[in-house]
């Protein structure tokens, strides 16, 4: 059989939007296919219609040349289909035996659980992805690699034939992503087929056979991976050639806005001090867990710290909550855009006030006439796709919610900005867009100070980079300096001295 899942001529409408329209894709067995498209494009949705979340209005799919219909997810579990999503399906208090086996659990004659049958089948689930690890371990233990190897053990253990990776590397490290990369090509060996889907370029030229492109919702075009190049590929996603990835533009260094001196934390962070001012871009960089995030949320005071002081613009402060950080002029996009920067339930018109609400009241009440015209503003400034202000924000794709985290923090009356990881699950075009938030924030004096893992994103927007790991600042490089690259900012990473 040439192919071993075909989606033919897929339509799926949503209030106000085609989602889906006419939408084919063709995978062979062993392949590891790749899919790409900005967010909005659709691609969410052509995962859904694939594992029975969704049922198109049009269209027909094909599992080993075999019409088949999925009304629910286990349908298409049982067809030999299987996802890996972005946000982990994990159970933390329960085992990994548990987990492989939720919702269809072996059992013996007499109806009780057979343990030891589980055990040993998730056993050998586990070893088949290099990992030789008790199945009795609970889930939380693990680091985040190996909770992913645990959602591929489950479709292992499910003899899938099709096994969909949604974004599968967005919260891994350097060594968790060389894992993955490296059990990604033996379930291909094994003949197992892949759905790639990630925004990430240099991973679908390093890992893929071919590459399909998608956009509003349509099939653009379907590509051997070594046909292609950066441009091309991004000129399809896009529908445009995006000359400079990195629009930097270099202000003029204003004034000392946020000076931190000896900030400590027991176990976390050791006497990390640094400086930000108005009209730069402040990097950090270092490899996960470095303690970047937790020096954000300390200043921010999200997380306790046991010494050190904080001072923005020369008056020391003490910011005991985020809400008195707020008031004393800063602003933090998280990481976790889901869990701490938006209220999935709540419109996006709503979300995009929450961060600065008394600029949106008129005598002492909300004014919604203000509030439609900010968020209208802020959608079309953002590229927001969405039908309409009062969508609810849990039904937009992954990328279209960070632009609303970011237009929230962008209508607040702060000084001091704070990008923690702002670019994570955004395609090429809708990074250019945060970039030029950035660039617009800068040129008005404010400061920025953006945390990012993606080094060639922070050679190209920052114009000074803190190197941290263990909790401690490894180096200050400037960006008119001889160590402003990759490899040293590495090296200091790794704890090497750069005045060697």
């Amino acid at each position: 059989m040439e192919y071993v899942v075909e989606l033919k001529n897929v339509t799926k409408y949503f209030p106000g939007v085609i989602a889906l329209n006419n939408m084919s894709i063709q995978i062979k067995p062993g392949e590891i296919h790749g899919l790409i498209g900005e967010n909005g494009a659709g691609k969410s949705t052509l995962i859904k219609a694939l594992t029975g979340v969704y049922q198109p209005e049009e269209g027909e799919i094909y599992i080993d040349g075999k019409k088949r219909s999925f009304q629910t997810p286990n349908d298409a579990r049982k067809a030999g289909i299987a996802c890996v999503y972005q946000e982990l399906n994990i159970v933390k208090l329960l085992s990994i035996t548990d987990n492989i086996f939720m919702g269809r659990a072996i059992k013996t004659k007499l109806g009780l659980l057979d343990y030891h049958k589980m055990d040993k089948e998730a056993r050998e689930a586990m070893k088949a992805l290099g990992h030789d690890i008790d199945p009795q371990k609970i889930c939380g233990t693990l680091g985040l690699g190996l909770q992913q190897m645990i959602e591929i053990g489950k479709a292992i253990q499910l003899k899938s034939k099709l096994i969909i990776m949604d974004e599968p590397t967005s919260s891994l490290g350097e060594k968790e992503v060389a894992q993955l990369m490296e059990t990604v090509r033996k379930l291909k060996d094994q003949g197992v087929a892949i759905l790639f889907v990630s925004h990430k370029l240099e991973e679908l030229f390093e890992l893929c056979d071919r590459v399909t492109v998608m956009r509003d919702g349509e099939h653009i075009c379907t590509e051997n991976i070594e046909d292609l190049t950066n441009d091309a590929l991004i000129r399809a996603m896009v529908g445009r050639s995006l000359e400079n990835l990195f629009p930097k533009e270099c202000c003029e260094k204003k004034e000392l806005l946020l000076k931190v001196t000896n900030l400590k934390s027991i176990g976390v962070l050791d006497n990390v001090s640094f400086e930000a001012y108005g009209g730069q871009i402040l990097g950090f960089a270092g490899l996960v867990g470095a303690g970047r995030t937790e020096t954000m949320r300390a200043i921010f005071g999200a997380d306790p710290i046991d010494g050190g002081e904080i001072y923005i613009k020369g008056k020391k402060v003490l910011n005991k909550s985020p809400k008195r950080a707020i008031a004393n002029g800063m602003a933090l996009l998280t990481e976790d855009r889901k869990g701490q920067g938006l209220i999935l339930e709540q419109s996006i018109k709503n979300n995009l006030i929450l961060a600065n609400m008394n600029a949106f009241t008129s005598n002492g009440f909300l004014d919604k006439k203000i509030i439609d015209e900010k968020a209208e503003k802020s959608v079309g400034k953002l590229r927001i796709k969405t039908p309409s202000i009062e969508e609810n924000v849990g039904r937009l794709s992954g990328g279209n919610q960070q632009k609303v985290v970011i237009g929230k923090w962008s209508n607040s009356d702060a000084d001091i900005y704070i990008f923690d990881e702002p670019t994570r699950g955004i395609d090429v075009g809708a990074k250019i867009e945060v970039y030029n938030v950035m660039n617009q924030l800068v040129k008005a004096g404010k400061c920025v100070i953006m945390i990012s893992s993606e080094l060639p994103e922070i050679l190209g927007m920052s114009d000074r980079v803190i190197v941290m790991r263990e909790g401690r600042i490894m180096g200050e490089i400037e960006r008119d300096s001889e160590h402003f690259s990759q490899e040293d900012i590495m090296k200091a990473a790794w704890g090497g001295n750069l005045n060697e």
